[in-house]
């Protein structure tokens, strides 16, 4: 087990080890902040994804760096939405989406695919069995990124499927710390759900009190 994740660090230099380090932890901090629906999750987050671009280029995988550079945009985005006072309350409350927010979700997931495949065949690059898992989490990704901007609840589901997802993919891969992060955000991602619904719950009660 412990060869599986060192093997693939063998020739690798060492500050591209300590930079894939550095966005392992940051990434960890950003999920449980996001748990904790602490603005946080957005600076710790874009320390993480920014790095996670410049990682994904080097190594060439196309589909991962995309998704990470509009993680990084996306967390700019989020980070504004967050800090803004709805309705008189000092934070932007935790919700579900309604019909038309379910309906943009849906257009984001289809449209982030068809981007993304056309990207891959744009650059001439060989869409492997493994790679359309890539470009399905893409879309998965892309769509809770969104949700999680406007504190949609919903975003953890998306993320706990988007996890399940690539953990086996990046441990076949060999990416064996990448693979150990998503594991970790699939458990801290189920945490959070159940966190955001309770929060949501006694925000409900209130409300019709």
């Amino acid at each position: 087990m412990i060869d599986f994740f060192l093997n693939a660090y063998a020739q690798a230099p060492i500050f591209q080890i300590v930079l894939e380090f550095v966005a392992f932890v940051f990434g960890i901090m950003s999920v449980w902040y996001a748990s904790k629906e602490n603005i946080l999750v957005y600076p710790t987050g874009l320390i993480a994804t920014i790095i996670s671009v410049y990682l994904l280029y080097i190594a060439g995988y196309l589909g991962d760096m995309l998704i990470n550079g509009y993680f990084t945009i996306m967390s700019f985005y989020g980070w504004y939405q967050w800090s803004q006072k709805t309705n008189n309350a000092d934070k932007l409350p935790i919700t579900r989406t309604n019909l038309t927010q379910k309906g943009i979700g849906l257009l984001l997931f289809l449209g982030t695919i068809v981007v993304v495949w056309s990207i891959y065949k744009l650059f001439n690059y060989t869409i492997n069995p493994e790679n359309y898992l890539d470009i399905l989490a893409s879309g998965i990704f892309f769509t809770a990124m969104w949700y999680m901007a406007h504190k949609k609840i919903e975003n953890w589901v998306l993320w706990i499927l988007g996890d399940l997802l690539v953990t086996p993919l990046y441990a076949y891969r060999g990416l064996g710390m990448l693979s150990l992060q998503y594991l970790i955000f699939t458990i801290l991602a189920i945490l959070a759900y159940l966190e955001w619904r309770k929060i949501l719950n006694n925000n409900q009660q209130t409300y019709s009190e």
